[in-house]
């Protein structure tokens, strides 16, 4: 059996490439993930070694309507800021060890090649940069945090 997590990781890199179907096959399992339309959720096909079809739409969480009247003004208070989002899935932390001081705080200034935090994957610690110069606007996950591929991790106020 296929890990959900893989899988939702697929359907996430599918949704935002824009990509309509998906097959990854090896000796124990096959899965492809297809959709008709661009608006339709991705369906998965997952064959185990007795072929099995299992499909299931992606979950499309709906928001209440008081949720997004709250998250309106968040979008405000966001306006003109740019997202450092991480590329990976991993785990996430503000500095290079816990003795040391975090890579970048609000109101610290970072440039294209600045180092702003790590994210560990499979044991490899990998360096994040800000890629863009400005200014540190948020922090918005917590070092030791799991985080997502694409999942923003800093607010910078460009310069």
């Amino acid at each position: 059996m296929i890990d959900i997590r893989k899988l939702k990781e697929l359907v996430r890199l599918m949704t935002t490439s824009d990509l309509t179907e998906l097959d990854l096959r090896d000796k124990e399992e096959q899965v492809t993930i297809r959709r008709a339309t661009a608006q339709a959720a991705p369906q998965v096909i997952q064959h185990a070694a007795p072929v099995v079809q299992h499909v299931a739409a992606a979950p499309v969480a709906a928001a209440p309507a008081a949720s997004a009247a709250a998250a309106a003004p968040a979008a405000n208070d966001d306006a003109g800021l740019i997202a450092i989002e991480s590329p990976m899935v991993g785990t996430f932390y503000a500095s290079p060890s816990p003795d040391k001081p975090s890579f970048v705080s609000v109101g610290g200034d970072v440039g294209p090649n600045s180092v702003v935090c790590l994210v560990e994957a499979m044991k490899i610690f990998n360096e994040i940069k800000a890629e863009r110069s400005g200014t540190i606007a948020k922090v918005l996950v917590k070092s030791g945090q799991a985080v997502e591929f694409g999942q923003p991790l800093y607010m910078i106020k460009p310069s």
